[in-house]
């Protein structure tokens, strides 16, 4: 069992940034960011794997950055040019091998708690 740990969430101003951190306990080959804002889905924000693929959603390709450092286990999100309508909780979640699906919760077993990013404008 991998337990996943966030950290860097917080408060922002529009146009700042944040670093999110996501350590896990065991091996991952697969990483991804989910968020949830309030009344609305959980849906992917980005994701890499140990292949050096990386995906992102549309909303936002080009102000964050996903990375993953694989002698530590753990992956990071750089998430910059923040908006207000990135509010939301974070999850980070992660899977042993590589997942077909990289948007789907269905692809990964292992999940962090949660981390609450709000942008103010």
């Amino acid at each position: 069992q991998v337990q996943l740990v966030e950290s860097g969430g917080g408060s922002v101003q529009a146009g700042g940034s944040l670093r999110l951190s996501c350590a896990a306990s065991g091996y991952a080959y697969s990483f991804a960011w989910f968020r949830q804002a309030p009344g609305k889905e959980r849906e992917g924000v980005a994701a890499v794997n140990s292949g050096g693929i990386t995906n992102y959603a549309d909303a936002v390709k080009g102000r964050f950055t996903i990375s993953k450092e694989s002698a530590k286990n753990t992956a990071y999100l750089q998430m910059n040019s923040l908006k207000p309508e990135d509010t939301a909780m974070y999850y980070c979640a992660a899977e042993a091998w590589a997942v077909r699906r990289w948007y789907s919760r269905d692809d990964y077993n292992y999940w962090g708690q949660g981390i609450q990013v709000t942008v103010s404008s």
